[in-house]
């Protein structure tokens, strides 16, 4: 699949509408729009994390990969089903290679004593925030309705979870932890 991005300013979007990967015009307030574009804020918060001191190479190549799955989320998220064209659609093996990388991370971790804290490592902590990111994705690509595919929210569901499992593994045996009431 080959695509030609030959301009990048089109002034259709001047008025806050803006087409859907089916053409339709919507209000770039709408549903699909909101997802897809928390989707590519996690794509650049990744990018950033690539660019993060102590970031395991395992990790970055990992990364990498789902960087260029989030397109295909987002291109998902773009087009509305029901047309008869063959679309790009989030598949299930997909979720499958997150579920497999979390089992590898989780299996070299202790198990937790409390919650985590966000931060530790500046690697771990950027990890924290595209783990929260991905959760706005998802709660985004959830108000598009039952016309979503289900693998995109199953996706962003279990990417979170290795993002919270790769913050771990970043701060390896330091990691800040919740003290309930410490500073009561």
């Amino acid at each position: 699949m080959t695509v030609n991005l030959t301009r990048i300013y089109t002034r259709l979007g001047d008025r806050g509408e803006t087409h859907l990967g089916d053409m339709s015009r919507v209000p770039k307030t709408h549903p699909r729009i909101e997802a897809y574009g928390t989707v590519d804020e996690l794509n650049a918060f990744i990018g950033v994390a690539l660019t993060t001191p102590g970031l395991p190479q395992q990790y970055a190549g990992w990364l990498r990969r789902i960087q260029n799955d989030l397109f295909d989320v987002g291109a998902d998220i773009a087009v509305p089903h029901g047309d008869d064209r063959t679309r790009l659609r989030v598949q299930p093996a997909q979720t499958t290679w997150l579920e497999e990388r979390c089992d590898e991370v989780n299996a070299t971790l202790t198990p937790l004593r409390s919650f985590v804290l966000p931060g530790g490592t500046p690697a771990a902590a950027q990890l924290h925030v595209c783990r929260t990111v991905c959760r706005r994705a998802e709660r985004a690509a959830i108000t598009c309705g039952d016309e979503l595919n289900e693998q995109v929210v199953h996706y962003l569901n279990r990417l979170s979870d290795l993002l919270f499992i790769l913050s771990r593994g970043a701060n390896g045996a330091d990691e800040p932890l919740w003290e309930p009431g410490a500073s009561q």
